[in-house]
């Protein structure tokens, strides 16, 4: 029951997630409400599976994460390089994934960050409706929406978390 509950959770993230990249492209801000709400769901979700496996391992390897994250981007801000609204989401997502899926999302933020460089870097890569949306929003802004790679891999990392959660182990083979 426990481990339903934190599946719930974690997959009530995801439309809160999309939001929050959306939101950031078109408007360039993450609101502190969407990040709380992401906190608050990402702790429910890894209490539960704390309390579950009796171990509070996970919880802690998150926060330290976490508040790595935030102190290691926390210059970046000061000097302009991000925004406070993707330093809080940074620091919040191993909160949210837990700390078995941090590799997972590094790599996924890896891959999502590469990508999201090479369309700024190559707009014409981008269909052309696309295309128009976005130039527009470059010129109208001059800035790079960093909180769309972030909730992307998010996402991914969930998803791939979810499915190893419920899919069946196979056993040894006899």
């Amino acid at each position: 029951m426990l481990l339903a509950a934190s599946v719930l959770l974690k997959g009530l993230a995801i439309p809160l997630l999309a939001r929050i990249a959306w939101l950031d492209f078109t408007t360039q801000k993450i609101s502190n409400q969407n990040v709380l709400l992401l906190l608050c769901l990402g702790l429910g979700s890894l209490q539960l599976l704390s309390v579950q496996s009796g171990s509070w391992w996970d919880m802690g390897l998150s926060a330290i994460a976490g508040l790595l994250l935030f102190v290691a981007l926390f210059p970046f801000w000061v000097l302009r390089k991000v925004g406070a609204g993707d330093v809080k989401l940074m620091a919040v997502v191993p909160l949210l994934i837990g700390g078995s899926g941090l590799v997972v999302f590094s790599v996924l933020l890896l891959v999502f960050a590469l990508a999201t460089a090479m369309v700024v870097k190559n707009p014409l890569m981008l269909p052309q409706g696309v295309f128009r949306l976005y130039v527009q929003h470059l010129d109208r802004k001059g800035v790079v929406p960093f909180g769309v790679p972030i909730s992307l891999a998010a996402i991914c990392t969930i998803g791939f978390m979810i499915y190893v959660t419920l899919m069946p182990h196979p056993g040894p083979a006899i």
